[in-house]
């Protein structure tokens, strides 16, 4: 089975609609891993461990991760459920980045970056994965995002195990798009 199409039903699960699968989220967004296979095949949707080891060593994204003794897994973020991923805040380097669609720039430009369904905005520590972001939906357009003149304005920065940087929202003082 594509890693692909086996990454995609995960975070749908994982993130979003845990309910459809039959699986319960513990409130830090843990699944047993027993549990997650065994519902996958419940449901037409056969996943071996070794299978679902290899979809989260190789995701590019780092989207899944198991726990230190590797009997649960949960999302790394993107969460549309309640979750409490735990993280701590954590200073951000003095710019971040993201990608968008060319359709979000007036609004990003006006109203600033907002969390739409999921708990936090998105940012990536480069250009080059924020470009990979945002051409899910077309040609990308990157902003940069003033993350240390935030900091110092009292915004608080988090950092998911996967690298990406979590914020409530990003106001538009603090973006400018790249040229």
């Amino acid at each position: 089975m594509n890693t692909v199409k086996i990454s995609k039903y995960l975070s749908r699960h994982l993130r979003h609609q845990p309910e459809r699968l039959g699986i319960t989220l513990d409130d830090a967004g843990w699944v047993d891993v027993d549990v997650l296979l065994a519902a996958c095949d419940a449901r037409g949707f056969a996943l071996t461990r070794a299978t679902l080891d290899r979809v989260v060593a190789e995701n590019d994204k780092k989207r899944f991760a198991f726990s230190a003794d590797g009997t649960r897994i949960r999302a790394s973020q993107g969460h549309t459920v309640a979750v409490d991923l735990d993280l701590v805040e954590v200073p951000p380097p003095a710019v971040l980045y993201h990608g968008t669609n060319p359709a979000s720039v007036a609004a990003i430009l006006a109203e600033g970056l907002k969390p739409m369904s999921r708990h936090d905005v998105h940012l990536s520590a480069d250009t080059e994965t924020a470009r990979r972001v945002g051409a899910r939906r077309g040609r990308p357009v990157v902003f940069v995002v003033r993350a240390e003149r935030m900091a110092a304005a009292g915004f608080v920065f988090r950092r998911s195990d996967n690298g990406v940087w979590l914020i409530p929202a990003v106001p538009p003082e603090y973006l400018e798009p790249l040229g």
